[in-house]
């Protein structure tokens, strides 16, 4: 090999950073943080609580069975915002209910949320990723309406869930995990914009998360 082809050859990945390590790594540790919450779901003294194990248990079901890809972004900050994103949710603490008057607009919420985060993902099937990944471009169903539908299910989610549960601690949680969940968006859209199909499918559908809004 020659001095320029040694320079402009890329540079090994080690072990740990590879695709397929990385994508098992993440799998086992949203298996591990979904089995905790079901623990603190079932002690849980909220009649409300399994709301939570809706959507969680569909994150944890679709990332073991997601279709692995190589078109995977490799830049640790990424990962992080993404699993920073995904534990938000795995991460609540099942509180009590202080205004049960508001409990039918809290189920409201996450019912509705979950109904359109699982239409996403039975539209992507296993094209399902929480890191930024090209695992196919999706354009039917509900992302015919915002670019990131299965998001906007998790935000109406957890809407409910703060009316359900509401606790200085879960509000924390969900600022953090919703900072990182915007700039995983981003994120996501740097790596799928390289695909012409994608670029092609923003220009059509203007708003990623909420209409009129972002």
């Amino acid at each position: 090999m020659t001095a320029t082809a040694e320079l402009t050859a890329a540079p090994k990945l080690p072990f740990w950073r590879k695709p397929r390590v990385m994508d098992r790594v993440e799998q086992v540790a949203i298996v591990v943080m979904w089995i905790f919450l079901v623990q603190r779901v079932e002690i849980s003294g909220n009649p409300y609580a399994p709301l939570l194990l809706i959507s969680e248990t569909a994150v944890a079901l679709f990332a073991l069975i997601r279709r692995p890809t190589h078109k995977l972004s490799m830049e640790l900050g990424d990962w992080l915002l993404a699993i920073t994103a995904t534990s938000a949710g795995l991460l609540i603490i099942p509180g009590v209910t202080l205004v049960p008057a508001l409990a039918p607009l809290g189920v409201f919420f996450a019912v509705g949320g979950n109904f359109v985060q699982a239409w996403a993902k039975l539209v992507l099937r296993r094209s399902f990723g929480v890191a930024p990944a090209n695992r196919g471009i999706k354009l039917t169903g509900p992302y015919r309406y915002v670019r990131h539908p299965m998001y906007a299910g998790y935000l109406l989610v957890h809407v409910g869930v703060m009316i359900l549960m509401f606790s200085p601690i879960n509000m924390v949680i969900y600022a953090i995990g919703w900072w990182a969940q915007i700039l995983r968006i981003l994120a996501e859209e740097r790596l799928l914009s390289q695909d012409p199909e994608y670029a092609a499918y923003m220009t059509t559908v203007r708003w990623r998360l909420i209409p009129g809004v972002f």
